[in-house]
């Protein structure tokens, strides 16, 4: 059974050209305080399946797409057309520190994002030690989250979203924030993830933390899908492709 499905996916975003800045301009253009001067496709039709218990990597360049079909599974980002499915409970891990409070502790937090997770109080109580254990933030757990460094978020915010047993697990760059003692931490959970049957989507740029962990892989260049199969033949792919667009052009003479 397939755990995602991304059924011709599309997300076009506004590209604002400039601001109306008189009455008149406004009235002309119907009441509109800006206008759009073209549209920017971040995503454009994608189509593939995830199924449950696999571990699938998304790879491609900077601004490709790759958080925005993330969000999308998550529900973060509703697609333009098409439609993503998600079957069972879902833990997204894609920006870090979202749905935190800077004001709030950091144990205060921890219940304020355990809620928003669909957690109840209870449950959350149940798992606050093992969350500020994993987070390695014991001194720090009753400090304002401003004080605390941005290291100190992600383990947090990685922690809170994996001492549950979620279905489906979306994380974004997670291997590649904090020292390496937590990298290291973070790959074993994800790893005993793994083993328990969680199908995984992982966004990286890091190919080798993509081979580790992932079967399949997803290659998204410009909003598209270039390529979709066995990790192995995905990384060969974009690395030849991206080697390519290295290469100097050679002067004429």
């Amino acid at each position: 059974m397939n755990a995602v499905e991304f059924r011709g996916v599309s997300v076009r975003h506004p590209v604002i050209h400039r601001r109306i800045p008189t009455f008149k301009e406004w009235l002309i253009h119907g009441g509109r305080s800006e206008s759009v001067d073209h549209w920017f496709d971040a995503l454009h039709d994608i189509s593939f399946e995830v199924k449950s218990g696999e571990t699938v990597g998304i790879i491609g360049g900077n601004g490709a797409g790759k958080s925005t079909l993330l969000r999308v599974a998550a529900g973060i980002i509703v697609p333009s057309s098409g439609e993503a499915i998600v079957r069972g409970t879902l833990a997204p891990l894609i920006e870090l520190g979202t749905g935190f409070d800077a004001e709030l502790s950091g144990r205060e937090n921890i219940f304020f994002n355990g809620a928003l997770l669909g957690r109840t109080r209870g449950q959350v109580k149940q798992q606050m030690d093992e969350i500020i254990d994993f987070a390695g933030i014991d001194d720090f757990i009753d400090a304002p989250l401003r004080t605390y460094s941005t290291g100190m978020v992600a383990r947090l915010a990685f922690a809170i979203a994996t001492t549950i047993d979620p279905d489906v697990l979306l994380l974004d760059e997670i291997l590649s924030v904090g020292d390496g003692a937590f990298r290291h931490k973070c790959a074993e959970r994800i790893l005993s993830f793994r083993e328990r049957g969680t199908t995984i989507m992982l966004v990286s740029h890091d190919l080798e933390n993509i081979e580790q962990f992932c079967a399949n892989t997803a290659w998204i260049d410009k909003g598209r899908l270039r390529q979709h199969g066995p990790t192995a033949e995905v990384v060969e792919a974009y690395s030849r492709d991206v080697s390519s667009e290295a290469q100097p052009v050679p002067a004429e003479g």
